[in-house]
């Protein structure tokens, strides 16, 4: 599983990598919504009627509908991802922090939706979906981390905090985007209280080491069922 530290030299990099920035500056605001929209992974079930892909099914038609009628609605689009990505909550094997092979079919359903959102160009695109589909991008999802980056440069300008550029920032090295992972982490370290931000330096500083394996604490990211 991706958290497990019982594997040889795994241990401290989990510790002090993602304790700190998961738990201490990050975890709340992506995985239960705290911040945002008040739609996490694990509280999307609780934001439909029937939860689980069957309680969004007739929502999910009918903004489909909507958006193939009137394919220049930003706003349509951006809905759509939205449901489809509640709907793959009901597909995420928390035991193992990943989705299903079924939850990831649905999840690239909700990211070509958020891609034809973001192709419109809308003034001010949907930071709160931005949110969902940076957890989409995840390595326990579609493990995209350049679109999860994407995704979360949205949401850090929205809502500017250590714990989000700390967030763009791994994403963005593990995308081997270097520069925008560096602007993020000096952000992050700007934004970060005075007591943290020593910590906050060198977490992100070992995530840019480890480049592609930033989100795994240096291992390749689980197989999923």
């Amino acid at each position: 599983m991706l958290f497990d530290i019982r594997a040889p030299g795994r241990r401290r990099t989990i510790q002090a990598v993602y304790l700190f920035l998961a738990v201490l500056i990050g975890g709340g605001l992506i995985f239960f919504g705290v911040g945002g929209s008040g739609v996490g992974l694990f509280n999307a079930d609780q934001n439909g009627p029937g939860g689980g892909s069957g309680g969004f099914g007739n929502q999910i038609k009918r903004v489909e509908k909507q958006a193939r009628a009137n394919p220049q609605s930003a706003a349509a689009w951006s809905e759509l991802a939205r449901l489809r990505f509640q709907a793959a909550g009901s597909d995420f094997d928390q035991s193992t922090g990943v989705f299903t092979a079924k939850g990831k079919a649905t999840l690239a359903e909700a990211s070509s939706a958020w891609q034809r959102h973001l192709a419109l160009n809308p003034a001010k695109p949907d930071a709160n979906v931005a949110r969902l589909m940076a957890q989409a991008y995840s390595p326990g999802g579609l493990n995209q981390p350049a679109k999860a980056a994407q995704a979360l440069e949205l949401v850090a300008a929205d809502a500017p905090s250590a714990a989000t550029y700390s967030q763009l920032a791994l994403f963005a090295f593990a995308a081997g985007e270097t520069r925008k992972g560096d602007l993020a982490a000096a952000k992050a370290v700007q934004l970060a209280p005075k007591a943290q931000k020593k910590t906050v330096k060198q977490q992100l500083a070992t995530a840019k080491k480890q480049g592609p394996n930033a989100l795994t604490g240096g291992q390749p990211p689980p197989a999923s069922g």
